[in-house]
């Protein structure tokens, strides 16, 4: 589901981002007055989660891959407002060190993944809950897979109406898409049918797992207890949950497993050639081929000539500290709600 680089005409891009810049101050705001101070570095570990959940790629229906978010997870743990921080961050960190993600298409990757996915997620889940904890239910953890569920698919429908508006509003003076070539036809059918069938339920399995281990072993980092305002300014040990991180990071190099690539995802220097609909598009977008581009660090999570899985578990470990980092910077000059 990241939009790469140049497949989105640059006023695209300046539109997705202007609409991003309410959502973010919006969600520093609410963050700053809903979540406590000492909490507020633990949203670190949720990005964490998110981070580590899209590296697990999982073959797709029509040979492409795809991957869990964890937005609603983040947003059962600690708010939508923090989970739309948390995945815009860990969203940064993919496109600015590892190429996943273009840093023009920013804004719209934010939008789908870290605006639409976990508000809609949540608040389905609060729809089902209607307002109950149902803290020892079975309950709680069905509202959390069908908010997650819902939100991940319906960020992959945005994803795909921003592809497929593309050959309609740009093209050269042939008739050629400037940009993504496909349109709403292609990329609705593309996008969401995957999704439906599986990215979906990857998504709903690893939003329930993860919320079910929490809510046992550290349920302090549920976003029902916080907003019921039940946290004390007690420090807390959070040590089974970064034990689950790190279970996680060792186990990335299974992403590498499933083969192809996330539809949408091509480089320049192969989309001519990819079959769509039984034919080859049989052309390279002139603002894919001459579009800009930048080069990371750690281009597809690799490293020089370093073997392929110790590189993928470096790039988790990397992903994953700057990430912890990051939000106890963060926490610092933030106030955050006054615990009792």
């Amino acid at each position: 589901m990241h939009i790469p680089e140049n497949y989105l005409a640059p006023a695209t891009c300046a539109v997705m981002t202007a609409a991003m810049i309410p959502v973010w101050g919006h969600a520093v705001k609410k963050v700053n007055e809903v979540v406590p101070k000492e909490k507020i570095p633990m949203i670190g570990v949720g990005a964490a989660f998110s981070f580590l959940g899209m590296m697990f790629n999982v073959p797709l229906v029509g040979g492409t891959t795809g991957h869990a978010v964890g937005g609603t997870l983040i947003a059962l743990l600690f708010g939508p407002d923090a989970a739309c921080l948390a995945v815009s961050i860990a969203l940064l960190l993919q496109a600015l060190i590892f190429g996943d993600g273009g840093i023009l298409s920013f804004g719209a990757n934010c939008f789908n993944m870290a605006f639409i996915l976990p508000y809609v997620g949540y608040a389905v889940y609060k729809l089902i809950m209607k307002g109950k904890t149902d803290e020892k239910g079975a309950k709680s953890f069905i509202a959390a897979g069908v908010g997650s569920y819902v939100g991940i698919n319906l960020a992959a429908f945005f994803a795909a109406v921003e592809f497929g508006i593309q050959p309609l509003l740009f093209k050269d003076a042939a008739g050629n898409a400037l940009y993504c070539p496909y349109d709403l036809s292609v990329s609705i059918p593309a996008m969401m049918i995957p999704h439906l069938v599986v990215a979906g339920v990857v998504e709903l399995i690893f939003t329930i797992a993860i919320f079910a281990f929490v809510k046992k072993v550290s349920p302090d980092l549920t976003y029902d207890v916080i907003n019921s305002g039940a946290v004390t300014a007690e420090k807390k040990k959070h040590i089974p949950v970064f034990a689950l991180v790190a279970v996680l990071i060792a186990a990335t190099p299974l992403g590498l497993l499933a083969t192809g690539t996330a539809w949408g995802e091509w480089g320049a220097d192969e989309i001519a050639e990819i079959v769509t609909n039984g034919k080859t598009l049989g052309y390279t977008p002139t603002g894919l081929e001459s579009g800009w581009s930048l080069d990371v660090l750690m281009p597809d999570y690799t490293l020089g000539s370093m073997n392929e899985i110790a590189a993928y578990i470096l790039s988790a470990i990397i992903g994953v500290a700057l990430l912890v980092i990051i939000f106890k910077l963060i926490s610092i000059p933030m106030k955050g709600r006054k615990t009792a």
